[in-house]
């Protein structure tokens, strides 16, 4: 989930998953979004069926849902778990809650609060201790705890995913958006349904797009990039690749940033020659390409303007070919695959491109995919009443 970054990142860093918020919108410090001033919000909570918190590392986002599950408003800041306003010692979580939801929760006190994300971790509010892989919404909800705020509300955190073994690999956040992208296909299913039987009943098409039993990949471009294999329902297992991170460490602590300029606006070109490289002469892996990056600027065939983008694509390509490895022990592969994707427009538009110098054409962008998860959760623990094609958000 969104890990929000403090400052804004570039459009460089932003495309190659470094910034801390790359499943975020840009424009996340925005103190409070469009449409959703004080006085505005005010007047929608007295509709208001649900409080959502998506609270990240660096960031909090609200949203306020009616009752059937459209979102009224949203305010976002910057006070992440590690940028409350003042101490956790010292009330800071009751601070930055109250400064996000204190207005919606005078005009409607009884309204619930359900939050995810890093706002459940150890250094949270409230430790969620993970629920087990395989997981589906219904764990989720019966993993909840409850923490009572200063004003008297009562906070349901949604626990994280933990993937056991030999490599454990952990989710917090995430989850909920996965969710999200199952529950629109459960909308889509429904409205299927609804068209079918409106129609004569003589096609005999078998194939269903909305069949929620087909597995399924998901990805999560970001700073700690996911990707999931979904089925029936279920988080089944999931794959963590740092791409963003060691992006930005290699972009600010490195040799390789001492050559680097950042561009005016993003390099395809340079982009996709960095995810050739890693695709076709990358068996050796990413440590005996990365210097590339610096090498071809040597010599005079990337730019100090393109060097970053090279990177990007560079990185991200080793990202994918990783996980074509991963999905080749499956008997899968990328090619052909029809996939979705999670997150900041731009960073997935990036990795669409990515994606088809391995054969995947068919990714698809999820929309609304954190208001949909919190709605969806929210409403399987029973903190709200779930209706027909809820959670359109927006």
């Amino acid at each position: 989930m969104k890990q929000a970054g403090s400052p804004t990142p570039s459009d460089a860093q932003l495309a190659a998953g470094a910034g801390a918020d790359a499943r975020a919108d840009a424009g996340a410090d925005a103190r409070v979004e469009a449409g959703a001033d004080t006085q505005a919000g005010t007047q929608a909570a007295s509709h208001a069926a649900l409080i959502a918190l998506d609270w990240g590392t660096t960031s909090l986002r609200a949203y306020l849902y009616d009752a059937a599950g459209n979102v009224l408003a949203t305010r976002a800041s910057t006070a992440g778990i590690m940028n409350l306003p003042r101490s956790a010692e010292h009330g800071g979580f009751d601070a930055a809650f109250e400064d996000a939801c204190g207005a919606w929760l005078g005009a409607a006190p009884a309204t619930p609060v359900i939050a995810a994300g890093m706002v459940g971790s150890a250094q949270g509010w409230l430790e969620a201790p993970y629920v087990d892989a395989p997981a589906n919404a219904d764990a989720l909800a019966a993993g909840i705890v409850r923490v009572e705020a200063a004003c008297g509300a009562t906070l349901n955190i949604v626990p994280g995913v933990l993937q056991r073994g030999e490599l454990p690999n952990v989710m917090r956040g995430e989850e909920t958006q996965i969710f999200g992208a199952l529950g629109q296909d459960l909308d889509n299913a429904d409205s299927a349904d609804s068209a079918d039987s409106a129609d004569s009943a003589d096609s005999t098409d078998s194939t269903d797009s909305t069949d929620t039993s087909k597995r399924a990949l998901i990805g999560l471009p970001g700073t700690h990039a996911k990707w999931a294999v979904v089925q029936a329902g279920r988080i089944e297992r999931f794959h963590t690749f740092m791409t963003g991170e060691v992006f930005g460490a290699l972009r600010e602590h490195t040799i390789l940033g001492r050559t680097m300029v950042t561009p005016d606006r993003p390099d395809t070109e340079a982009f996709l020659r960095g995810v050739k490289i890693a695709r076709d002469k990358g068996q050796a892996g990413m440590l005996a390409t990365v210097f590339s990056s610096r090498t071809l600027g040597l010599t005079g065939q990337l730019s100090r303007e393109q060097q970053p983008d090279y990177l990007s694509g560079l990185l991200i390509g080793h990202e994918l070919a990783g996980l074509e490895a991963v999905l080749a022990q499956q008997q899968s592969s990328l090619a052909g695959q029809s996939l979705r994707l999670i997150g900041n427009e731009a960073l997935c538009e990036r990795y669409r491109v990515a994606l088809a110098q391995f054969g995947c054409t068919q990714a698809e962008l999820v929309r609304q995919a954190t208001e949909r998860g919190l709605w969806r959760v929210a409403s399987q623990a029973g903190l709200v009443k779930p209706a027909a094609h809820a959670a359109r958000a927006g």
